[in-house]
């Protein structure tokens, strides 16, 4: 994450010093933003469906609240603790997660053609229909585009058929099932979506589409959550929460599926339903497209009023489910934000963000469940929704063909070029992603970088000086000037991020200031450039904090305060590449038993690149370790190494001559005859009989006869001994 900035302080003038203000939906007003624990705030944002590839519409959102986080975080100072969901459980996921299924296995049986034939007549019956019921104009298109498709197959292969040609009708087949994909799918979905029954399958298409959605935000440069939750693994909270609403009368079970009743809720004192948008109570065509594709008609009459929605749904045949109290369903869609929110934050949080097309019935019905559970007035304090995207001004559709994918977006402009877009726009507002949105983002970006280039290249003119004292010089009119431009252009982005977190303004007043530094550079000779770098530095670190410019998470200490902070990024796939290569040289010397090439690898890693300030560390069976280190500390590692080797082989040396003086000492003991071997110990023993064994000890007392059978026994195992010694002896 970027450094933080202190915001420049702003004297009192007549209306009192700028203050950040944000547009919260819940009032419709700007209001003065006031966290519920001072600095600490809790911010929830309604995270992906993920049944398909990321659009430019989830990046409206996501890069939006982006930078907002990131303003408040790195410009205001306030320590965010940010939660997102991914919805991995839904009525598009299931429907999809089926119909790819059902398509697979159709692809796999490699059915006949008549029977392929007969198929396809049958889904054009199915298109027909829905082209006829059709209200919504976009899926009209879409469904007529999709008929057209079907039928120039159809055509072909009843050609293929009567041609007789094998290879003619295996492609025309091949070509029919691809250009029917979405149809066929349907159309099987309609026929045998009841017999799918493996929750796996349900599972693995959100993983796939959530694995992408990721690196799609990692190429925006979109932060990381603090706390990702998925639906699938908050089921149990999801059933206590619901729980709890029906405890407190205000959620009802009909038929194995549980709803919210919004007239009891209304009928409590501190409570009213629709509250984002209380002009949509009794949208019924709202709250049914919030209910899911797949809510029948039975469904619907189990409520005791259309205004009701689902906090849980009895599973059906072909969808997946779970175990509760009220039997075999799944989460309603409103109620998992609400549940693993609360989970999470408890009874009450600070922010919550999505779309503006979430805001009813989604957001409303979060809030109403919430306030329901915990029987409180206010879940959320601030509720702030991003703008819609448009396509050259025209909502985006795959029917109109201008469906635009973030890859698509990324395949022809860069992740900063889309960032300036976003940034050049108020977040409130819709923004059109067109030609001439992304021409301003590209004259903005070029504008800043030229003014870049050109201090960068006045600062390395002014290096080349020979002494310090004349990288100071007097500042004459032109310098003031500049500076005056600089401090107000400061206090107007403060005052443009105070007001609502305004980014196209507050990008103006800097373009505005690089304008002003431009004409600086072309006519005063010569440069300071000590001011033109202080410009550069802070449209820099304003720049760094709307995640224009990336910073890459720094862990630990600095490497050495003569190496830049870039230096491990740019030097590590180098030394990566390096160390892989004498991995495999050593693997290699290993197998030929190459002891000089080892010795060489050796060489490398001990005595080399420690020179340099680089530790390679060899792990038995793991990938090689390359750290980047302080060459001093480095050096004396080295050093402290050798000494412990020496050490080492110090203490190795002392075991070797213990060891031998202590199989000298065994040999030499050998060698003595079991006759003699107690005669040599003449301070114990006097006298002895014929064998050797002594039978009076030094001070003429006679040896007990308990003695005797020790020392016996001490005899018998010299005679062994000595035995074996005279057997090397003459061998």
């Amino acid at each position: 994450m970027s450094k933080r900035i202190q915001p420049p302080w702003n004297p009192p003038t007549e209306t009192g010093t700028p203050v950040l203000k944000v547009y919260n939906s819940l009032t419709r007003q700007k209001e003065i933003f006031v966290p519920l624990k001072g600095k600490k705030v809790t911010w929830y944002s309604c995270g992906p469906t993920v049944y398909d590839a990321s659009h430019m519409g989830h990046a409206r959102s996501y890069i939006t609240f982006d930078i907002l986080r990131r303003v408040l975080t790195n410009y205001f100072g306030y320590d965010v603790f940010y939660v997102m969901n991914i919805t991995d459980i839904d009525d598009k996921i299931i429907k999809r997660a089926r119909q790819n299924y059902l398509f697979a296995k159709y692809v796999a049986a490699k059915h006949p053609l008549e029977v392929v034939l007969s198929d396809s007549k049958e889904i054009m019956e199915n298109l027909n229909s829905k082209v006829k019921t059709s209200n919504d104009p976009d899926k009209k298109q879409m469904y007529e585009n999709l008929l057209a498709r079907l039928t120039t197959a159809t055509d072909n292969l009843e050609q293929s058929i009567r041609s007789g040609n094998v290879s003619k009708m295996q492609k025309a087949q091949e070509e029919f099932i691809m250009a029917s994909k979405d149809p066929l799918s349907d159309w099987l979905d309609i026929r045998l979506g009841h017999t799918v029954t493996d929750n796996a399958i349900f599972s693995d298409l959100p993983r796939h589409w959530e694995e992408e959605f990721h690196k799609d935000m990692e190429t925006l440069n979109i932060l990381k959550p603090d706390v990702l939750t998925r639906v699938s693994e908050y089921i149990p909270e999801i059933v206590k929460y619901i729980e709890k609403i029906i405890d407190n009368g205000i959620g009802y079970v009909a038929n194995g599926s549980v709803y919210f009743d919004v007239g009891n809720f209304d009928k409590r004192d501190k409570h009213y339903y629709a509250k984002l948008v209380p002009e949509a109570y009794g949208d019924t065509n709202s709250l049914q497209e919030g209910e899911g594709d797949l809510t029948c008609t039975e469904a619907r009459n189990e409520k005791r009023s259309p205004n009701d929605f689902a906090l849980w749904k009895r599973s059906k045949s072909g969808e997946p489910s779970w175990d509760s109290p009220w039997g075999k369903g799944r989460p309603g869609w409103h109620i998992e934000c609400s549940a693993m929110a609360s989970s999470i934050f408890g009874s009450t949080l600070d922010i919550h963000t999505g779309g503006i097309d979430l805001k009813f019935p989604h957001h409303d019905n979060e809030i109403a469940q919430s306030e329901a559970h915990f029987g409180e007035s206010e879940w959320v304090k601030y509720f702030l929704h991003s703008g819609h995207l448009t396509i050259a001004g025209c909502k985006m559709s795959k029917s109109l063909k201008n469906f635009v994918s973030i890859q698509d977006a990324l395949s022809k402009y860069t992740a900063r070029q889309l960032r300036f877009a976003f940034l050049l726009h108020s977040w409130r507002d819709t923004l059109d992603y067109s030609h001439n949105t992304m021409e301003s983002a590209l004259q903005i970006e070029k504008l800043f970088n030229e003014f870049f280039l050109n201090v960068k290249n006045s600062i390395r003119s002014t290096g080349e000086q020979k002494t310090l004292v004349s990288n100071f010089t007097k500042w004459e009119k032109p310098e003031l000037d500049i500076m005056q431009v600089f401090l107000k252009s400061k206090d107007d982005v403060h005052a443009a991020l105070c007001d609502n977190i305004d980014t196209r303004s507050a990008l103006e007043v800097l373009r505005e200031l690089v304008l002003a530094s431009n004409l600086y550079l072309r006519d005063r000779k010569p440069l300071n450039s000590n001011l033109l770098q202080d410009v550069a530095s802070y449209i820099t670190k304003i720049f760094t904090v709307f995640g224009i410019i990336s910073e890459e998470p720094k862990i630990g200490f600095p490497i050495s305060n003569n190496v830049s902070s870039d230096f491990e990024s740019i030097v590590m796939p180098y030394l990566t590449i390096m160390s892989e290569f004498r991995e495999n040289i050593r693997t290699s010397a290993r197998a030929l038993k190459a002891t000089e090439i080892l010795k060489e690898c050796d060489k490398l890693r001990d005595d080399i690149l420690p020179i340099v300030g680089v530790r390679l560390e060899d792990k038995e069976g793991e990938q090689t370790a390359v750290k980047l280190v302080d060459k001093e500390t480095l050096l004396k590692e080295k050093e402290a190494k050798k000494l412990a080797e020496l050490e080492k082989q110090k203490k190795k040396e002392e075991r070797q001559a213990a060891l031998a003086a202590a199989q000298a000492e065994k040999e030499a003991l050998m060698k003595i005859p079991p006759t003699e071997m107690f005669k040599i110990e003449k301070d114990k023993y006097s006298q002895f009989d014929a064998n050797g064994l002594p039978t009076h000890d030094i001070d003429g007392k006679e040896i007990s006869k308990g003695q005797l059978k020790k020392l016996q026994k001490l005899q018998q195992q010299q005679e062994k001994r000595h035995q074996e010694y005279l057997a090397t002896a003459k061998s």
